[in-house]
């Protein structure tokens, strides 16, 4: 379960939005919990096998954030680095990678590129990021 078999949830600012306490706290009760629900149909079953690793970004560690976590009873990791988790890096890494040669005009076209470089991902790529974790 989870992201050995792809992304479950990402969301895609537009400029000058940022994320805060209360807005990451409404991304995992409604977004992620949904993404979950639809693309994960055995988390109904295996809701207590969530394990979520983020980084020390002031939204992930505020008072609301970790009560809210309390309530889910998700295993939360300790993060590796306050900028950038393990697993981001094998994500971003690459991507960072294939972005080189791109120039966007538009958000439209930014939204457009990050679904279908997720979507060119097979399972394997998610898979193996997991896989290293522990050698980061």
């Amino acid at each position: 379960m989870g992201p050995k078999k792809g992304l479950v949830y990402y969301e895609l600012l537009k400029p000058g939005n940022s994320i805060t306490g209360d807005r990451y706290r409404l991304q995992l009760i409604l977004l992620l919990s949904r993404a979950l629900q639809e693309k994960r149909p055995e988390y109904e079953q295996r809701h207590d096998k969530v394990i979520l690793l983020h980084d020390n970004a002031r939204p992930h560690v505020a008072k609301i954030v970790k009560k809210y976590l309390e309530t889910l009873k998700w295993d939360v990791l300790p993060p590796y680095s306050p900028d950038i988790a393990p697993s981001n890096y094998w994500l971003f890494r690459r991507m960072q990678h294939d972005l080189a040669s791109h120039r966007f005009t538009s958000f439209a076209e930014i939204e457009n590129w990050l679904q279908n470089w997720i979507a060119s991902k097979d399972e394997s790529f998610f898979r193996d990021g997991i896989r290293k974790l522990p050698e980061r």
